[in-house]
């Protein structure tokens, strides 16, 4: 809608755009070089004229009082332009941080986990350079030359003429060379992302790689990525010397032209360029000496002009992870200790739902009654909505209609968080973290003792594993522990989670053999009694097991068995 702001365009405008002291600071200090030369100029012409050393004195005291303010004022500006631009980083971080864990597990635009890491660990650092060099190098480059195009001009219009068509020619190149540059950026941001991704998808799966014999296929893509990353990272660096070139070939003309001007002048070759009469030397010095500094705020934009475009596309790779998608109805800040449902009623109607506007509908009026304590299995090919049933029951997403009621009371994103603290979820491929077995089952929740943990190993068939290992660690991602044992870990969570009377079961039996499959079955009912129990699954046997079976069609129309 056209009177909307768009809130990404916002957070970017203001990291691009507000101007702290810090920039000022740096600028003042840049200027101040104006009096400064002013001083030596005039002490040179002292001399020249055959003053004494208490004659030059005060000269020699301007400069070295300008000075120490200029290099003051200098390492001042400097340290809060840097602070400040640590901080906008935080900012983007911590907005792009909340963005992503305020978004569905479902959501099928979520960032990967791979790019999203490499863009806040990574790309994102490119943002200080940006705001602590570019930003106010560019401040500098916009005040400064103006002011020292006007102290020449007061005394020779011609060399304000040489300075002023010299300067536009260096920023029009400049933006030539800027836009090939930040598209340089933006690419070789996006071949770090993309290897940094295909690395840790290929980290995560490296056993299942070794199984299939798929190392050499694996490394050599690796190695392809690497070689293009390395092709966009040199075309960026190749654009950065190119426009260091084109500045400091105009910047050393300009120089020049003023530099010879000034030398005829007061050879009495040139008699033109001033208001009236003859420059002497200590104005012609005042003139030689100022033309440098007139292109130095351009230089040191230059310099930062690589920081720009990297910059300006980790910014932009911030705001993308801040976009919002589907998000997680409640959150963190919602959640509060719920009075546990020992076994909740669940009651659908009218449930619809699809992953996008363009996508087809998951469900289409779907309405689904389990009783309380009742273990139903949902029973369905894959790509038939079972798991994206589980999310909408765990309140992972939110329906585009219908109501769904846990325990009477409608799952909603003002209760969500709530309710979902009185459930607990089985996955296919739980998530085992580097630590001990007892520290994988109670993953830092408050009230669970070590004997609450003991009974939830026993309950889920794990005592003696634990006995075994003792408090040797587990590795991340299960390094060290069977399929079945990381799925007896998964049961062992839930069964130290009293509170929880809805139980979510996604797969429990896939990826394992026969009898494995009907042990971690049998332990799942187990600790199931007394509870409400969903399992999502294809496997007939486990299905069989429970009191009920709804089969979900590849279709919208759903029949309960």
């Amino acid at each position: 809608m056209t009177g909307e702001a768009d809130p990404r365009r916002s957070r970017r405008g203001r990291a691009a755009s507000h101007v702290g002291i810090g920039p000022i600071l740096q600028a003042v200090a840049a200027l101040l070089w104006i009096p400064q030369a002013g001083f030596l100029a005039a002490a040179v012409g002292a001399i020249a004229d055959g003053a004494s050393a208490a004659g030059i004195l005060p000269h020699a005291a301007g400069v070295l009082a300008i000075g120490m303010l200029r290099t003051g004022l200098d390492a001042l500006g400097g340290r809060m332009t840097f602070r400040q631009a640590r901080a906008a980083l935080t900012d983007l971080r911590a907005a792009a941080a909340r963005a992503l864990a305020g978004r569905s597990p479902i959501d099928a635009g979520r960032p990967a986990s791979g790019s999203a890491a490499s863009t806040l660990a990574e790309q994102a650092e490119a943002v200080v350079p940006y705001l602590a060099r570019f930003r106010p190098a560019r401040l500098r480059a916009t005040a400064v030359p103006a002011a020292i195009l006007l102290a020449v001009a007061v005394w020779s219009w011609a060399a304000a003429l040489v300075l002023l068509f010299a300067a536009p020619l260096i920023p029009i190149f400049m933006a030539l060379i800027g836009w090939r540059a930040e598209a340089a950026s933006r690419a070789q941001l996006a071949g770090m992302a993309g290897m940094n991704a295909f690395l840790l998808d290929r980290l995560r799966g490296l056993a299942t790689i070794r199984a299939l014999g798929a190392v050499d296929r694996t490394t050599e893509r690796l190695r392809h990525a690497a070689e293009d990353f390395r092709r966009r990272s040199m075309a960026v660096l190749r654009i950065a010397f190119l426009s260091s070139a084109v500045l400091e070939l105009f910047a050393a003309l300009g120089v020049a032209m003023v530099a010879v001007y000034v030398g005829f002048h007061l050879l009495g070759q040139l008699g033109f360029g001033t208001w009236g009469g003859r420059l002497t030397l200590a104005e012609g010095l005042f003139v030689l000496l100022l033309a440098p500094a007139f292109f130095e705020p351009l230089r040191d934009l230059a310099a930062a002009w690589h920081d720009r475009a990297a910059g300006e596309a980790a910014i932009a790779a911030l705001d993308r992870l801040a976009e919002t998608g589907k998000g997680l109805p409640g959150g963190p800040e919602a959640e509060s200790i719920a009075p546990r449902l020992p076994a909740p009623a669940v009651a659908i109607e009218g449930l619809r739902f699809r992953h996008g506007p363009d996508s087809p509908w998951v469900f289409d009026g779907f309405a689904l009654h389990v009783a309380p304590g009742e273990r139903v299995a949902l029973l369905a090919p894959s790509g038939c909505g079972k798991s994206t049933l589980l999310a909408l029951l765990a309140g992972l997403v939110e329906p585009e209609a219908g109501t769904i009621r846990i325990g009477g009371e409608r799952l909603s994103a003002g209760s969500a968080a709530r309710l979902r603290r009185g459930m607990a979820w089985i996955g296919q491929r739980p998530h085992i973290f580097a630590g001990t077995l007892a520290d994988n089952v109670a993953l830092g929740r408050p009230g669970l003792d070590r004997a609450t943990v003991d009974v939830a190993l026993h309950a889920a068939g794990l005592a003696e594993v634990a006995a075994g290992r003792g408090t040797a660690p587990i590795g991340e991602g299960g390094s060290g522990l069977s399929g079945g044992e990381a799925s007896r870990l998964a049961l062992a969570r839930v069964a130290a989670a009293p509170e929880a009377g809805l139980i979510l079961a996604d797969e429990p039996t896939a990826h394992l053999d026969g009898p494995t499959a009907r042990d971690i079955a049998a332990a799942l009912l187990m600790i199931a009694r007394g509870r409400t129990l969903v399992v999502a699954t294809h496997d007939p046997v486990l299905a069989a097991r429970m009191d009920r079976i709804v089969r979900l069609a590849p279709t919208a129309e759903r029949v309960a068995a």
